[in-house]
């Protein structure tokens, strides 16, 4: 077997099961074994009642104390039972499994592991897992796999796979030297392979994840430094003056600019006017006004008698960015003659915009992946603006860059000028090796208007209260987000899940309250239907997953509420927050932790203290470690397969100086000691868009 052998050569995956995995996006041994564990199970040996701490994932063995008592709330069953032994007694609670009414016989012996709570001074257990005392005993002591999964597809099912696949793989021959390996301290990738896998002990999970990390922090530079020698220091076709038709739109709005919006307009002015092309990024926090900026850019280019391009990562976005631009246009007599491309428009409606486009009566397009088609000819495009760029790959920034003019310029084309925008806040010591072939500014200021959002950090049982606040609001005429860390149950344990909770909040809330899901397994089209839905206030709570981290802008929600928030950065819980206080009224974000550990609350409360995406970002990166492997993974900033560019900081770091130290002497990696490197990561530049999701 190699990496491109299809999954159904696999012993036991048949065409049911290819069809679950292909859900997952593996169709083939190499993106099996791509894909890697979310976290491992421990199981340790069970704990007496009295000495299981709250917070803590634990077992224990008890008997069953009577008959289980079941009741149910309109969809939802409920099933308490009561344990012992012989240091005290706890309550387990089971949501939509009455048949273990049956199952769990009064006076049997189990052990049930989950997460200890606490409420009104009794522990309990929300849906732990049931094992007999003899299977239980022969899990302890090792370090198990699991895996994200979709419906129907069990956790033992792809540690199977995974096995099989293992033992039949023909594993790449080592591409580092063994000089190399030495001193970045880093795994053979073979033994990296196993060992992500099947570890046998911590240490050596540690030490076969920094290997792959580093690997995927390597290639993603590597790729990064060639793309900045494609783009440094070229010519600028298109040098643009300052006209009067940005100073008039600046005195016509009803605000200010704060002193670091100003700053930034004053670097975008001085790039699009210079000798070279400019190749900038802005990165400012949700909310600090980037879009104005990037308006303004556009209107300077559109003043200078060229066409400039917006390309948002969802039509939703796009379509906001449309009408934001057409609002601008009419309120304040603005030169722009804006056209909208995205897929779903008919084929009709895009031979028109294509038709525009090319006799240069658009000088302004705002669209998604669409405006990097083959069939859009642009006219004298001058200016690129990609919103939210981590979600483009280098190469598609560099297709729409190519969109530009033919002309004397390099590769016969008139370079435009790029701009792209962030919120993700990353210190500024990881952007600068992240964003290496961009110039950085940093907008570090929000506006004065902006209501601070009000932060709570809570345990599970103040999510009675936390549904009482969401449908007093909502009856204020307010909208909410809920969010999740998986899609479905039996992905990860212990954590909540989206189609399940959006079902448990129709039990608790009005059935006036109109409740959606969201997430990222969804199609394109229905996600844009109910982000448009949310946006027309046609749903008042959205139960989604971070697919929403970056999304619409919805003025009219007030309320975030983050479930399992233990389990995600919190630079990621911060740009979640941002999906609120948009709008004039006050909003609200509570962070619900299962886990309720000293540090793990104190961690969380820097939250509470603080707004500020970059100080939340820079206590991330100062909190985080190795030690911390797992967590939710990102939907949005840099989406790398397994590194994370906050806990894995010192990785990354590693990464990058090993890729100058390489370039420097090896510029074309032409060397013969180079060529495996050259092979392997030019192969996975072609199957791999690491700045794509």
């Amino acid at each position: 077997m190699n990496r491109n052998t299809p999954i159904t050569e696999i012993k036991g995956v048949g065409q049911k099961a290819q069809a679950l995995y292909t859900k997952l996006g593996i169709t083939t041994v190499g993106e099996l074994l791509a894909h890697y564990p979310r976290d491992y199970e421990t199981f340790d040996l069970p704990v007496s009642v009295s000495g299981a701490e709250p917070g803590e994932i634990c077992a224990v063995e008890g008997k069953v104390l009577g008959i289980p008592n079941q009741k149910k709330i309109r969809n939802l069953t409920i099933l308490n039972v009561n344990v012992a032994d012989a240091s005290g007694g706890m309550q387990l609670t089971f949501f939509n499994m009455p048949f273990l009414k049956k199952t769990l016989k009064p006076g049997g012996c189990y052990v049930f592991r989950g997460r200890v709570q606490t409420r009104g001074g009794a522990k309990i257990m929300e849906q732990p897992k049931i094992y007999s005392p003899e299977e239980y005993q022969r899990q302890c002591g090792q370090l198990w796999p699991r895996y994200a999964l979709t419906k129907g597809l069990t956790n033992q099912a792809v540690q199977k796979a995974v096995r099989q696949a293992l033992s039949f793989y023909e594993f790449e021959e080592e591409y580092y030297s063994p000089q190399f390996l030495e001193k970045e301290h880093l795994l053979p990738v073979g033994e990296a392979l196993c060992s992500v896998h099947f570890p046998e002990n911590m240490d050596l999970l540690q030490a076969a994840r920094k290997r792959l990390v580093f690997d995927e922090f390597f290639g993603f530079l590597l790729t990064l430094q060639k793309n900045k020698e494609l783009t440094q220091e070229l010519e600028n076709s298109y040098p643009m003056l300052e006209t009067a038709d940005t100073v008039r739109f600046l005195e016509r709005l009803p605000f200010s600019l704060t002193n670091a919006q100003k700053k930034v307009w004053a670097e975008l002015r001085e790039d699009m006017a210079g000798e070279h092309c400019m190749n900038r990024l802005i990165q400012g926090d949700v909310g600090s006004g980037k879009t104005i900026l990037a308006v303004l850019a556009l209107l300077m280019c559109a003043a200078n008698g060229c066409q400039g391009a917006l390309m948002a990562p969802t039509e939703v976005l796009a379509v906001q960015h449309y009408e934001t631009v057409c609002k601008y246009t009419r309120d304040f007599q603005l030169i722009f003659k804006p056209v909208l491309l995205v897929g779903s428009m008919t084929a009709s409606q895009k031979r028109e915009a294509y038709e525009k486009i090319a006799l240069g009566e658009a000088n302004l397009i705002v669209g998604t992946h669409a405006l990097i088609q083959e069939k859009v000819v642009y006219k004298k495009l001058a200016l690129v603006v990609t919103d939210e760029q981590h979600r483009f790959g280098v190469r598609q920034r560099e297709m729409l860059a190519e969109k530009g003019e033919c002309g004397n310029g390099p590769a016969g084309k008139k370079h435009p000028h790029i701009l792209v925008m962030s919120a993700t806040p990353i210190p500024r010591t990881l952007a600068i090796i992240l964003y290496g072939d961009l110039q950085i500014s940093v907008i570090d200021e929000l506006p004065a208007n902006r209501l601070p959002i009000k932060n709570c950090v809570v345990n599970t049982s103040y999510r009675p209260k936390a549904y009482s606040f969401i449908a007093k609001e909502i009856a204020a005429g307010r909208q909410a987000y809920v969010i999740c860390p998986q899609v479905e149950e039996g992905e990860l344990d212990n954590v909540e899940n989206v189609v399940d909770y959006a079902e448990k909040l129709r039990t608790m809330l009005a059935p006036s309250i109109q409740i959606a899901y969201l997430h990222g397994r969804m199609t394109a089209s229905d996600k844009n239907r109910i982000m448009e839905e949310f946006a027309g206030h046609n749903i008042d709570v959205l139960v989604s997953t971070t697919v929403i981290e970056v999304g619409i802008n919805v003025p009219n929600a007030t309320v975030m509420m983050v479930e399992n928030a233990e389990r995600f950065g919190l630079a990621q819980l911060h740009q979640l927050r941002g999906r609120v206080g948009r709008g004039e009224h006050q909003s609200y974000c509570i962070f619900v932790s299962s886990n309720e550990k000293k540090e793990t609350m104190e961690r969380l409360d820097i939250l509470n203290r603080s707004n500020d995406g970059f100080r939340i970002a820079s206590e991330d990166l100062r909190r985080r470690g190795p030690g911390e492997l797992f967590g939710v993974r990102q939907s949005g900033e840099f989406a790398f397969q397994i590194g994370d560019i906050y806990a894995d900081a010192g990785v990354l770091k590693a990464a990058a100086e090993a890729v100058d130290s390489l370039l420097a002497v090896d510029p074309d990696l032409v060397l013969e000691e180079h060529a495996k490197i050259r092979q392997h990561f030019a192969a996975a530049e072609n199957s791999v868009d690491f700045r794509s999701i």
